[in-house]
C-alpha cells in the first residue's frame, strides 16, 4: 500500500493557484480512473486507487498548506505506513514550468507544506516536484505562488496533469526514472 498526497489549500478561492498543483495532480488521477467522490478522513479528502497490484490511498489535506503534515501523519498512522510508502506531489519554484522531477528525501527548500510534512513524518518520503517556474525576484514569490495559472498556461497545465495520470503506473511500481521520462515524452508530443 502507498499513500499519495497532493499539497494545496482548500476552497474555491485557491483552486487554480500555482500552489495547488499537488491537489490538481490528485484530482487528475481520480478523474482518469473514474474514482467515486472522496471521503472526508484524516483532516482531508481520501480516495482509493488501484494501479495494477498496488493499492494507493490518495489524500488531499484540508488543513491548509502549512499544516499538511498533520493530515499525512493521521493517514500514515491509520494505515500503519512508513515514510518510504508516502509520495507527495507539490509545486516547485526552482523547476521550469510543467517540468517534473521525482526524488526521495531532502529538505524543504522553503516550501511550507514540505516543511510541515518533514516535521510530522520525517524527510524520507518520495517527492514529485511539479515545476511552476520562478517569478524572477524573491519579493514576488508569495504573490506568484498564491496566484492563478495564467490563461496562456492552462493547456500546458492540462497536458501535464494528463501525462502524470497516464504514467502513474510507473510511479506505483517504483520506477521513478521511467515515470519522469514517459511524462516528458508525452509533453513533447
Amino acid at each position: 500500500m502507498q499513500l499519495w498526497v497532493g499539497l494545496g489549500n482548500p476552497g474555491p478561492t485557491y483552486a487554480m493557484h500555482r500552489h495547488n498543483i499537488g491537489y490538481m495532480a490528485i484530482d487528475a488521477l481520480a478523474e482518469i480512473h473514474d474514482l467515486p467522490l472522496p471521503a472526508k478522513k484524516f483532516q482531508g479528502w481520501v480516495q482509493e486507487l488501484r494501479l495494477g497490484s498496488e493499492k494507493i490511498i490518495l489524500l488531499k489535506p484540508a488543513t491548509f498548506m502549512n499544516e499538511s503534515g498533520r493530515s499525512i501523519r493521521a493517514a500514515m498512522d491509520f494505515y500503519k505506513l512508513e515514510p518510504a510508502q508516502v509520495t507527495i506531489f507539490y509545486d516547485e519554484l526552482d523547476l521550469a514550468p510543467f517540468k517534473v522531477k521525482v526524488k526521495s528525501g531532502g529538505g524543504a527548500a522553503g516550501h511550507n507544506g514540505i516543511r510541515s510534512a518533514i516535521d510530522h513524518i520525517g524527510a524520507d518520503f518520495r517527492r514529485v516536484r511539479l515545476g511552476i517556474g520562478h517569478p524572477g525576484h524573491k519579493d514576488r514569490v508569495t504573490g506568484y505562488v498564491l496566484g492563478n495559472f495564467h490563461k496562456s498556461e492552462i493547456d500546458d497545465l492540462a497536458d501535464l496533469l494528463g501525462a502524470l495520470a497516464a504514467e502513474a503506473d510507473w510511479l506505483a511500481k517504483g520506477d521513478d526514472v521511467r515515470f519522469m521520462n514517459d511524462v516528458a515524452l508525452r509533453l513533447q508530443e
